[in-house]
């Protein structure tokens, strides 16, 4: 299954599902071998609009916390 990582300090955000992966890459890639993302808010609110699961927009919510956003990897 893959996992979400925060990108700045490697700490595991969460396992996904394959089709959340589709829906970063289908959303979010501007280059084929992307596996990082700066997401904030409104990314997650176009993931969610694009398909996301609960659990990746849950996961992704938390990370950005107060924050503007969070640099995330993912990896199978």
């Amino acid at each position: 299954m893959p996992r979400l990582f925060n990108k700045k300090n490697n700490a595991l955000l969460g396992e996904v599902s394959g089709s959340d992966i589709e829906c970063l890459v289908d959303v979010l890639e501007e280059d084929s071998k992307d596996v990082d993302y700066f997401i904030d808010l409104d990314t997650v609110d176009i993931l969610e609009d694009n398909g996301a699961s609960l659990d990746l927009v849950t996961i992704l919510r938390a990370a950005i916390g107060a924050t503007e956003g969070v640099d995330v990897r993912w990896e199978k």
